[in-house]
């Protein structure tokens, strides 16, 4: 499968395996607030649940020396694929999150993780599901990346992260707050929902996560160490 991105600065047109998350409106948000930052030659990127490799690949393009992380096999081989077929150097690893990299820090960390609420408490541990459900609220790796930013990040580091505003935008900026970043909300998107969202709407209107819209919001958001 060749996919691309519809919103923002594109990484362009990429190889996604079955059960790797295919570029979508949420990576092409990360990859315009990647463009607004100063990456160039010796910037040292991280990215957090790289999936296809896209976000990896445009922040190569941009001249960083980029470390892409992921738990799924499938997910790293195909970011390995794609930063071949881009010509990007690009450093692959399998790993849990920030587990993958330790005591390794960074000037930009990007992340576009799981953020869908599901039914499930138990996130799954093998399918296309992987890519996208998050728990009950949408946040179990949402914190996760919150809680660990702080230890990756050099002075005036910063952190990049998309999710959908179901999981609670304010949550996530008092979090990063309470972890000693400066976090803002950079962009916003309304979108259409997609099949997943569109077979759970019964689920989040119950959970009190949903109301009658038909649009999803995503938000990038933006926490530096200063």
């Amino acid at each position: 499968m060749v996919a691309d991105t519809t919103a923002g600065a594109s990484p362009g047109r990429l190889l996604t395996l079955p059960g790797v998350y295919a570029p979508q409106d949420d990576t092409g948000l990360l990859a315009r607030a990647l463009c607004g930052e100063a990456i160039g030659p010796g910037t040292d990127v991280l990215d957090l649940g790289t999936g296809s490799g896209a976000l990896a690949v445009h922040a190569a393009r941009l001249g960083a020396n980029v470390t892409a992380v992921d738990i799924a096999r499938r997910a790293v081989l195909t970011a390995r694929l794609n930063a071949l077929a881009a010509r990007q150097r690009i450093t692959v690893l399998r790993g849990d999150l920030t587990a993958a990299v330790p005591g390794r820090t960074y000037d930009l960390v990007a992340s576009n993780p799981p953020y869908v609420p599901s039914a499930s408490y138990r996130l799954p541990r093998r399918g296309p599901a992987r890519s996208w459900d998050a728990g009950r609220d949408g946040r179990a790796l949402v914190d996760r990346i919150c809680d660990a930013a702080p230890a990756v990040l050099r002075p005036g580091g910063v952190l990049l992260m998309v999710h959908s505003a179901l999981c609670d935008t304010d949550t996530t900026l008092s979090r990063l707050s309470k972890a000693g970043l400066e976090a803002t909300v950079t962009d916003r998107a309304l979108i259409p929902f997609g099949p997943v969202l569109r077979s759970r709407r019964a689920f989040l209107r119950r959970q009190g996560l949903l109301g009658d819209e038909e649009l999803e919001e995503l938000v990038v958001i933006r926490a530096e160490r200063t």
